[in-house]
């Protein structure tokens, strides 16, 4: 609006946080004597109410107000117990986003019935994307798949900045949820952590943190996951750490929030136990192959019969470890390109294609769950 009589804007951010208040001052102290008329001064006023909602969020800790919170707020679908995709990135042979390729992915997680999708994490090798390049996933997979399924948005990295930048893209390009791993590298104390995941809650978008100490560095404790349970916003847990234990020791220290906590595990080798000792699902890499079967073992053992999971997981074992022979998603890629799901297997640098030593090793697992 402001753009429309003349006034050079370069942030969105500012027309997004245009009060009544400040858009009297921008119109008595910023724009030329000549341009101070009634039809601008409209214009301003306009742009005050339909782009600059103060959107509330109130924590159990905290209450923040946010000037700049997206616009997809009342339209959020909440994350499901199930099994959710770690969804992989199709990139072309040279390297850029294969944007047919995504869509054909996205619509074979609808058909099988994936219950949330995980995109722009670790699996979709979103640490080596462009701000416009998540911008283009993500509006690519929105345009299918927004108010069908619930999106979880990776936006975690090193920098709280960078988050923050990340978070409101997400907000703002339709995410459901955030998933937030720890900064990795930096080794953050638990009071770091606290204030790291508190700060990003306060944008208002429910976030799953993730706990992968074995690509980080970092381990949040449970003490640490029962504080920030606190806060609304801070809906659930990605533990990718193997350990069952603490499972049961995290269950007991939420409480009365342990059934309103999201627990997923993130160790597909272990899912089916995580989730018969209590978690309500996972957030798996080997569900890019098999959406379907994952989803049954998983609803499976969300009913606690654990012969049926026994029966179902047992032709998937060899995918949930063989997956991981090299570095993910390089295999989850080779396999996908195997059986036809994606044209390349291409992984971005520092990655790159699966070696010629393992082709036979994940063939096997892929004759195992009856994909060859």
């Amino acid at each position: 609006s402001l753009g429309a009589v003349g006034f050079p804007i370069s942030s969105k951010l500012l027309i997004q946080s245009i009060t009544l208040r400040q858009g009297a001052t921008l119109f008595r102290y910023l724009l030329p004597p000549k341009m101070r008329t009634p039809f601008a001064f409209l214009i301003i006023f306009y742009g005050a109410f339909a782009f600059s909602p103060k959107v509330s969020f109130r924590s159990r800790t905290t209450r923040t107000t946010i000037l700049n919170a997206g616009s997809n707020a009342d339209e959020r679908l909440p994350l499901k117990k199930g099994s959710t995709c770690a969804l992989i990135t199709p990139f072309t042979d040279d390297g850029k986003i294969d944007v047919p390729g995504l869509e054909k992915l996205v619509q074979f997680h609808l058909e099988q019935g994936t219950d949330n999708l995980c995109v722009l994490g670790t699996t979709a090798e979103a640490a080596v994307m462009s701000m416009k390049e998540r911008e283009l996933v993500l509006t690519t997979i929105a345009n299918i798949a927004k108010g069908k399924i619930p999106l979880l948005v990776g936006t975690g990295t090193i920098n709280p900045e960078s988050v923050k930048s990340m978070t409101q893209q997400a907000i703002d390009l339709g995410a459901d949820a955030s998933l937030l791993v720890n900064p990795y590298y930096v080794k953050a104390p638990q009071r770091g952590l606290i204030k790291h995941y508190t700060t990003m809650a306060d944008m208002g978008l429910p976030i799953i943190m993730y706990n992968v100490p074995g690509r980080t560095a970092s381990n949040i404790l449970d003490e640490t996951i029962v504080t920030l349970s606190e806060h609304e916003n801070i809906i659930g847990i990605k533990d990718a750490t193997g350990d069952l234990n603490r499972l049961s020791s995290l269950k007991k220290l939420l409480g009365d929030r342990d059934a309103s906590f999201l627990k997923y595990s993130g160790d597909d080798a272990t899912t089916d136990e995580f989730v018969l000792q209590g978690g309500d699902g996972c957030i798996s890499v080997t569900a890019n192959l098999v959406p379907g079967k994952v989803r049954e073992v998983v609803h499976a053992a969300l009913k606690g019969d654990a012969e049926l999971v026994k029966a179902l997981n047992g032709p998937l074992r060899l995918l949930h470890t063989k997956l991981f022979c090299e570095s993910n998603p390089i295999p989850t890629k080779w396999a996908a390109k195997r059986i036809g799901l994606i044209n390349s297997a291409y992984c971005r640098p520092p990655l790159d294609v699966m070696d010629s030593q393992y082709e036979n090793i994940v063939e096997d697992a892929l004759r195992s769950a009856g994909l060859l």
